[in-house]
């Protein structure tokens, strides 16, 4: 039978507040599936007319997946969520944009007619599970000369980046995590953060019960003279340090996706319509510039250019991956359309969540921007790869 391409429509997103990874983080001690089942459930909470039953896919996304993030966390999430048993869910890992990709592959699936609604997000514990434990790198990577050394290190890959534009400085990567930490800041002080982070009871063995209420990585008084002293632990006279790049954190995210038609048969708000998405390849060992060549192929694929672009939320790993996309547009380093409300360089970068974490901010942004038709999340990944998602704002003045 004949198929037509449905539309698909972002509805809803909701996150953790981002904690520091290690002993003395707010999550310490708490389970990463419990912080993305907490996130499931407020999902459902926030959404009351959409039946648990109607929800056809849980995709959630973990990088390390063993442990509390293993299982096919996507269907133990949603059995410990209480949705049905009839609710089928799956994990999915493309590293960094983990829970970028479950929003793609579960509104590719949407768009296609295999399901009407679904739940995508991600989780990373970095506490418990940080980046590469238990992964065995193939000897051919280095024996075949398949990859650079440097491409198993993330900051060495962005020290790579500093090399391969050296107009790109220390100084300008410093500047740029400054307008970070300040930005967010600003966007706390407004109020714009706090309405899609859920509140996560947490427990330490030394101080008992609290309650996880707003993002523990941002040092909103970051200044320039603080960051030129810091050490640049991935190269000796480096450009990378720990206040231009984004932390070890651990956090979740979740989202609502759903076929357009449907979501208002259900009386859910579609926010943002999900337009395109891309994925490309790039050299791992300069795995930062990957959001470049994914973009260019969703902007030529669409007939658009970056001036139709009013809206750009780009995954802050490190400054000079942010810098280098700039660069290739020709975008000013502090374009108001990049990361308004600041980014993972002061709010963190829990790997697999962060993708949501950028729809989330974009889509409320779009309320407030009716003006704004088209916007970009965009990321890079490790191993060499970048994803950029396109979308359009449902509240877009021009479509009235």
């Amino acid at each position: 039978m004949p198929r037509t391409a449905r539309d698909v429509v972002f509805v809803d997103g909701v996150r953790t507040p981002f904690g520091k990874a290690g002993p003395k983080g707010i999550y310490a001690e708490t389970r990463a599936d419990d912080l993305v089942v907490r996130a499931i459930r407020e999902l459902l909470r926030r959404n009351p007319s959409l039946p648990p039953e109607r929800v056809d896919e849980v995709a959630i996304a973990a990088t390390t997946q063993t442990g509390d993030q293993g299982l096919t966390i996507g269907r133990s999430a949603a059995v410990l969520a209480g949705l049905p048993t009839s609710v089928p869910g799956y994990a999915i890992d493309r590293m960094c944009a983990g829970a970028m990709t479950a929003v793609t592959t579960a509104g590719a699936g949407i768009a296609f007619g295999s399901y009407d609604v679904a739940i995508a997000g991600g989780v990373e514990h970095m506490g418990r599970h940080p980046m590469g434990e238990g992964v065995d790198p193939h000897p051919r990577f280095l024996a075949d000369r398949l990859v650079d050394p440097s491409a198993l290190v993330m900051g060495s890959t962005a020290e790579n980046l500093h090399d391969r534009f050296p107009q790109i400085t220390k100084e300008r990567a410093d500047a740029y995590a400054v307008r970070s930490q300040h930005k967010l800041a600003a966007a706390y002080a407004a109020g714009k953060i706090q309405p899609d982070l859920v509140p996560v009871a947490v427990r330490s063995s030394e101080r008992g019960w609290g309650l996880a209420t707003e993002d523990e990585p941002p040092r909103p008084d970051t200044t320039m003279d603080g960051l030129a002293g810091l050490k640049t632990p991935f190269r000796v006279h480096g450009n990378v340090t720990a206040g231009n790049a984004a932390g070890l954190n651990d956090g979740a995210t979740a989202c609502l996706i759903a076929a357009e038609d449907e979501a208002r048969e259900l009386d859910l708000t579609p926010r943002m319509r999900l337009v395109d998405f891309s994925f490309a390849g790039v050299e791992p060992e300069v795995m930062g510039v990957g959001p470049v060549p994914a973009t260019e192929r969703l902007l030529a694929r669409n007939a658009l250019t970056m001036d139709d672009i009013g809206l750009i939320e780009i995954n802050e790993a490190f400054a000079v991956q942010v810098l280098a996309f700039c660069e290739h547009f020709k975008i000013d380093d502090d374009d108001p359309r990049v990361n308004p409300w600041g980014g993972a360089i002061a709010v963190g970068h829990p790997l697999a969540s962060s993708g949501v974490r950028l729809m989330n901010q974009l889509a409320r942004l779009f309320e407030e921007r009716t003006d704004v038709r088209y916007g970009l999340t965009t990321m890079c990944v490790g191993m060499g790869m970048g994803g950029t998602v396109l979308w359009e704002n449902t509240n877009w003045e021009g479509a009235k």
